[in-house]
């Protein structure tokens, strides 16, 4: 089935910053877990993978229409999950297409990183998958229990370097503030222990923006949740990247939703990112307003 119209999106599309020239093909509807607290991203879909004959057509389209573009990102939520034989056979279509494909990259949850042993995962970057996005959020076993993530620091560990040892960049989310008041620091510190010994290319800190509708909203409206306040964000900030140890990676806190960017190279770049930290707190760097924060 060809078309000439565009591709097929379904819905609210969501990709992370660096696949902002990607292609964008849309495999599945929404997000297989879709039961995290503070999410309200995928509510609207059930979660599906797209029928073959569509998913082909969109490849064709963008064979024909997008020959500037040489990486592939394959939404929506959780393409991962898709079983092997199926990802394996959509990566192949995308690699006769598309042959000038130079990067193909996806969204991953535990779950699905879970269903695929390392051999899957090295046929998988043979076929070009060259980057998986890991929401981590939190290295507390306490907030990811909250949060229900329905998976563990050590396991979250466990999986990332299976990604790394298969030969694909790893880049993984941590989220600021979603610990609440009261296990801020406790939450900072086991997230930089996690990373470190994660060790994944690139991180990306993100601060927790309230999403009316989502459970943790109605934890914040009814008083069981205290958003931290700007300062005690940024003492968090402070706290993860302090105990976060990695071999060459990126860190960065440049997201909209956070007041204060950072970009930084770990380790030789810890040092100037928590000068720079500790600049904000005395008031001599200003911080993004609250109007221009947005996710």
């Amino acid at each position: 089935m060809e078309h000439e119209e565009g591709m097929h999106y379904e819905g609210y599309c969501i990709r992370p910053p660096s696949e902002a020239f990607s292609v964008l093909l849309q495999v599945t509807l929404g997000c297989s877990h879709n039961k995290c607290t503070f999410c309200g991203s995928y509510k609207d879909k059930i979660f599906r993978i797209k029928d073959e004959e569509i998913i082909l057509s969109d490849i064709k389209f963008a064979s024909k229409y997008m020959r500037n573009q040489n990486k592939v990102f394959l939404m929506d939520g959780d393409a991962l999950i898709i079983p092997q034989d199926r990802l394996c056979w959509i990566m192949d279509q995308i690699n006769s297409h598309i042959p000038w494909t130079r990067r193909i990259g996806l969204y991953a949850n535990a779950r699905s990183i879970r269903r695929k042993s390392l051999e899957d995962l090295i046929t998988l970057r043979e076929k070009k998958l060259g980057i998986v996005y890991l929401g981590v959020e939190s290295g507390d076993d306490k907030v990811l229990k909250e949060i229900n993530k329905k998976t563990t620091k050590d396991e979250l560990i466990s999986l990332g370097r299976r990604v790394k040892e298969a030969g694909i960049k790893l880049s993984v989310t941590v989220l600021l503030g979603i610990a609440g008041r009261e296990r801020s620091i406790e939450h900072a510190k086991a997230t930089g222990e996690l990373l470190s010994e994660m060790d994944p290319d690139y991180v990306g800190a993100l601060t927790l923006m309230l999403i009316p509708g989502t459970p943790l909203y109605e934890d914040y409206r009814n008083g069981r949740f205290q958003l931290p306040s700007q300062r005690e964000l940024l003492l968090e900030l402070r706290e993860m990247i302090y105990h976060t140890q990695l071999s060459r990676g990126l860190f960065f806190s440049n997201h909209a939703s956070n007041y204060l960017p950072i970009k930084a190279r770990l380790p030789e770049g810890k040092a100037e990112a928590l000068r720079l930290i500790n600049a904000a707190l005395s008031g001599k760097v200003e911080l993004r307003p609250e109007w221009m924060r947005a996710l």
